[in-house]
């Protein structure tokens, strides 16, 4: 082969390469923004069941056409809490069996019909020009993918297929078993894609190219890209938990051990190939596919029994700190989902409001009992919700920054939240200085009157437990109660009000005290107001 004939080779190779790539993109991440809600829904289920875990990753992987995005995703869960690590194993273990579906898809560009397929690049692309709905544009894109990824399968075959003669001969010296098994992993962790390593094989396969002696030799390389898969959420897991870093580590173990068992069972049984998939398949396309899905379906189930000796293992190898970072569930790996960013702010935003809340609750508690020492605690609160108030701000700006117009008005009122929880945390501010100013005046309040003001604060937590349901649950059905416990706040303070002044003209309350008492239960039903405010718009 000569420098211009090779030259002109891994051009054509490298322009399949890229364009089924390109496709593979397309499918993915608009694959991924259609179905996030399903995504999402999926990760819900999760529970202590392995098989339905498995499912699940499984699913989630087929769905979005790259272990890679999934498993960075379980980091990502993990990292925050949402799932443990008997859960992420698991699915982890189907996100394997869920990333062959893309050697499935490749592999049937060995059949004719393939060629006909190619048309939906056209009309996916015209498709999403012409639609007008997000979904439909979303759908051609999708369409133009699945064209595309076809496109570059033929590519890669064609520029193989013309210089079949001269490369076939470097392929066949390539029989070493250890470098075969190297040269997967370097390849899927250059590209970061197992999916498009084993494409391009698969593709020289169609085009008639077989690797040392056409035995196991090419099976050697589809171990090797197990473990170079493993590369993407090996580096998500760098700047996050302990936890999160256990996640990829079990990831690495099950993938390494799975290959390494496999290359010894391939090492001690050279006829392998011509025995099992040779005689049950055809097309070298669909054997060798075939065999990516049969030995992660194998792995899966015999290290499915062993998933709890798999945590014990990273929790050895990756110990515990000393001292943990406070959770929280805003995780930069979530930023390339904005359904499932949304849903992790939206968890954020009560944990927010949770400590707004705390810190009313405090002042409060420091106005009935005229305790000085529970100002001092009541502005930590404050400061802690104003720390987490600028970090969840933050993450919506980045997350605006690359959204689809259909997620801004969830970004819109998840903005809109978070200045009516800090006008919460204001008002447990305000709770202090009432405190301050009953203590320095010796302003003092009866039990009936403050009997009164706390069945009015028991109010504002039955709201504020509604609102919480509203915001995580989604549940709409309980607007009416929103409503109505809101409008009971608002008649508790006209009564207290009116009450108050009825007292004054008897000369039973001190004048001093009007001012504070007036603005404590205005204050109170403001608080009810910016409850009913945070779960309308967090419905």
């Amino acid at each position: 082969m000569t420098l211009s004939e090779l030259t002109l080779f891994l051009v054509k190779l490298l322009a399949g390469t890229g364009v089924f790539l390109v496709g593979v993109h397309l499918l993915t991440a608009n694959v991924e923004q259609l179905a996030t809600g399903k995504i999402r829904a999926l990760f819900e289920k999760t529970a202590d069941r392995k098989l339905v875990n498995v499912g699940v990753g499984t699913a989630a992987t087929a769905l979005i056409q790259s272990s890679g995005v999934t498993t960075v995703l379980i980091v990502g869960f993990v990292n925050v809490g949402i799932m443990n690590l008997y859960q992420a194993t698991a699915m982890i273990m189907g996100a394997n069996i869920g990333t062959t579906i893309t050697a499935q898809i490749a592999a049937l560009s060995a059949f004719p019909i393939t060629t006909y397929i190619q048309i939906l690049s056209f009309a996916g692309i015209m498709l999403a020009i012409i639609g007008k709905k997000d979904s439909t544009q979303k759908l051609g894109l999708i369409t133009a993918g699945l064209g595309l990824i076809f496109i570059g399968l033929s590519l890669m075959s064609d520029s193989m297929k013309s210089s079949r003669d001269a490369i076939q001969g470097i392929f066949q010296t390539v029989t070493n078993p250890f470098l075969l098994f190297l040269l997967g992993i370097f390849l899927t962790a250059l590209v970061q894609s197992s999916s498009a390593t084993t494409s391009v094989i698969i593709a020289m396969s169609v085009a008639g190219l077989t690797i040392g002696n056409g035995q196991n030799e090419v099976l050697f390389i589809i171990l090797g890209t197990n473990i170079g898969s493993c590369v993407t959420a090996v580096m998500s897991s760098f700047t996050a938990g302990v936890n999160a870093k256990r996640a990829s580590l079990i990831h690495l173990l099950f993938n390494s051990l799975g290959s390494l068992l496999f290359f010894f069972v391939l090492l001690g049984f050279p006829d392998f190939m011509e025995y099992t998939f040779r005689r049950w398949f055809s097309a070298p396309a669909m054997q060798i596919a075939m065999f990516h899905t049969f030995f992660n379906v194998t792995c899966t189930v015999l290290f499915l029994p062993f998933s709890r000796e798999f945590v014990r293992i990273s929790q050895f190898l990756i110990p515990e700190k000393k001292k943990e970072e406070e959770k929280t569930y805003l995780d930069d790996r979530m930023l390339a989902s904005a359904s499932l960013a949304i849903s992790q702010l939206e968890k954020e935003l009560v944990r927010l409001s949770d400590t707004a809340m705390q810190a009313f609750r405090t002042g409060f508690s420091s106005f009935v009992e005229r305790d000085r020492d529970l100002i001092e605690p009541t502005q930590q609160l404050i400061e802690r919700a104003g720390e987490i108030s600028r970090s969840i701000t933050n993450y919506l700006i980045r997350l605006s920054a690359q959204s689809k117009l259909s997620d801004e008005r969830s970004i819109s009122n998840l903005h809109s939240n978070v200045g009516d929880v800090m006008r919460i945390a204001e008002i447990a501010d305000n709770f202090t200085k009432y405190t301050q100013r009953a203590l320095s005046n010796d302003l003092t309040f009866s039990e009936s009157v403050l009997s009164e003001v706390e069945k009015m604060a028991q109010q504002i937590e039955t709201l504020y437990s509604l609102t919480k349901q509203v915001i995580l649950q989604k549940a709409t059905d309980l607007l009416p109660q929103v409503d109505e416990a809101e409008n009971e706040i608002d008649a508790m303070r006209k009564q207290l009000i009116d009450r108050h002044i009825q007292r004054l003209n008897r000369g039973e309350c001190k004048a001093d005290s009007s001012g504070i008492f007036i603005n404590l239960v205005s204050n109170l039903e403001r608080l009810g107001d910016h409850l009913t405010y945070i779960a309308y718009a967090g419905s």
